[in-house]
């Protein structure tokens, strides 16, 4: 932990010389770079490998992508200090030399909030319904930041009316059905459909685990055994070297362009195994402050619809075998957030300006996406429009999207010119937006609030 005199407010990083292509967040500080192809991505991620590797520093989160790098530095520990400052100077040094563009204004975070009145038996329950860990008195994140977090707060009256939010937690079949029966176990209500179960929290929020049949996430294909169907195709690699990191992101890079089929690939630090660590790199290369995980993933429904994905597949599960991995198909998962409307395609236009999102192309799918494919695709369900009782109740959910300062303003006149209605402006810290139906929304900025709050 840096002494206290060091640590830097989110302004003062980035107000610190050099931090230009870099936005404070909810949780960390985020760059993107981008580029025209896989390998593109794959040389500054291997630039700023190498830079931690030299440094002797924790790597950061990284989620590479067709279209350009992502890089989170301070994702997790105590927050932005020098060095914070100089690993962003550097990586943009970097990213300028192999001729990548940042785009600072395309950088958010999204959560999603729960209102309850009994939060730690809500907490407890979503932790085990999304894989979650617990972090500090309010919040539970995925312990491998891919997903995203639910943080609580109190609700001062019940709402008992079934809520218009609700999740989907996909993960290898084995692990959604020992979650189920674990959810159960503890007390919550399932209802059983077949491929999914819907599991209800002690106030009714509600999640669909999937999938339960046998076999239902796997390809019947001849070498894709390490990959899990979860709506999208994913397989999921612990790294023990920072080389064994590169040669896979890197070589999976190569496969993608060469197949001319976009997918991801997220990097993720992992907590240290044993105590007795040592900062750094030894010689035989080892990722000492901890294990590393590469998650290599399709976009949603994207294997389906392109007939290459299987071969791909088969083609990365050789190359991180022989490299000597073994995936972890329990590390796994696909998190997505359903929305219950009357007017879909209002309340839908509403939701693609608030987020910053496209619409899925298909005319008979409601999804709008992240056009980088890093934030959580929210997809829409009709709602009797007679169901007025249920309508006219406030969610015990919502969302927040953290947004880089100079972007937010513009993000909320969007969101009312596409329908929605300011219920209440906290500016320069956040504003909660309301779509046609009610459903709120909370467009935030990071920067300033240490300063403002203490």
């Amino acid at each position: 932990m840096a002494p206290e005199a060091e640590r830097l407010t989110i302004r003062q990083f980035q107000s610190a010389p050099g931090t230009e292509d870099w936005r404070g967040l909810g949780r960390g500080a985020h760059a993107w770079f981008a580029a025209r192809s896989h390998a593109e991505g794959a040389a500054l991620l291997r630039t700023v490998v190498a830079a931690c590797v030299e440094r002797g520093t924790v790597l950061p989160d990284l989620d590479l992508r067709s279209t350009g790098l992502r890089v989170r530095l301070a994702a997790t520990g105590e927050g932005f200090t020098p060095d914070t400052v100089e690993a962003a100077r550097t990586i943009s040094a970097a990213a300028r030399d192999l001729g990548l563009t940042a785009q600072p204004e395309s950088v958010q975070e999204v959560r999603l909030a729960l209102d309850t009145q009994n939060p730690v038996a809500a907490i407890t329950f979503w932790e085990t319904a999304l894989g979650h860990v617990r972090q500090g008195d309010e919040d539970v994140v995925d312990p491998a930041r891919r997903h995203l977090p639910i943080w609580f707060q109190d609700m001062d009256s019940p709402r008992p009316l079934r809520s218009r939010f609700h999740l989907d937690s996909v993960a290898a079949r084995a692990v959604a059905v020992a979650t189920v029966d674990r959810l159960e176990a503890e007390g919550a209500r399932v209802e059983r459909h077949g491929y999914y179960a819907t599991v209800s929290d002690p106030e009714g929020n509600e999640v669909d685990v999937l999938p339960l049949p046998e076999g239902a996430d796997l390809w019947s294909e001849t070498g894709t055994e390490d990959w899990r169907l979860l709506f999208a195709a994913v397989a999921a690699y612990p790294v023990t070297s920072h080389g064994q990191l590169l040669d896979l992101a890197t070589g999976v890079a190569e496969l993608a362009d060469a197949a001319g089929l976009p997918l991801g690939i997220d990097v993720r630090p992992l907590p240290a195994r044993q105590a007795d660590t040592q900062h750094g790199q030894d010689d035989r290369g080892e990722v000492a402050d901890g294990r590393a995980v590469v998650t290599v993933h399709t976009a949603k429904d994207r294997w389906e619809m392109d007939d290459g994905y299987p071969a791909l597949a088969a083609q990365v599960q050789r190359l991180a075998r022989s490299l000597g991995l073994t995936a972890d198909p329990d590390l796994a998962r696909f998190v997505q957030v359903g929305l219950d409307a009357a007017d879909i395609p209002g309340v839908r236009a509403f939701w693609q300006a608030a987020l910053g999102y496209d619409p899925d192309p298909r005319p008979d799918v409601t999804d709008i996406v992240d056009p980088r494919g890093l934030g959580p695709v929210l997809f829409f369900q009709p709602i009797d429009e007679l169901d007025e009782q249920r309508r006219a109740q406030r969610n015990r959910h919502h969302i927040d999207v953290f947004l880089p300062h100079d972007v937010a303003a513009a993000r909320v006149e969007a969101a009312v010119a596409a329908g929605g209605t300011v219920v209440r402006d906290a500016a320069p810290f956040w504003w909660t937006l309301a779509d046609p139906e009610g459903n709120e929304v909370d467009l935030a900025v990071a920067v300033g609030r240490e300063e403002e709050w203490g």
